[in-house]
């Protein structure tokens, strides 16, 4: 069974883009386009990651990064963050969050996969 990835991003490209590169690596794809929507997805469908963009509205990937870290269904699911938030103190502030990794946009199409391969390993 191939491995699941949600993502969770408000802009339907950059959920477009990230969903081709990763189900042609063989993950299932699942995709919220706000942070509650993500939050309640994960808790239903414990994906083994969750790609988090930090800029959206209503619930934003900072108050979604804490709630999904601190919820005992949620804990455990590897997050990387997504954004294009690159500012000296950014990456500092974002991994204390408790998320697992961080990557600037736009994403690099080569090394994004070997990203998410070295948290879940291949689909």
């Amino acid at each position: 069974m191939a491995k699941k990835i949600l993502i969770v991003d408000d802009n339907e490209n950059n959920r477009l883009l990230m969903s081709d590169i990763l189900q042609y690596r063989g993950y299932e794809i699942l995709e919220a386009e706000d942070g509650g929507k993500g939050i309640s997805m994960a808790r239903e469908l414990k994906p083994d990651l969750i790609l988090l963009d930090m800029q959206m509205p209503g619930i934003d990937g900072f108050a979604a990064a804490k709630m999904l870290k601190s919820d005992p269904l949620t804990k455990d699911i590897k997050v990387i963050v997504v954004t294009s938030f690159a500012m000296k103190g950014d990456r500092e502030k974002i991994i204390a969050l408790g998320v697992d990794d961080y990557v600037a946009k736009p994403i690099d199409t080569r090394q994004f996969p070997v990203l998410v391969e070295k948290y879940i390993g291949p689909a």
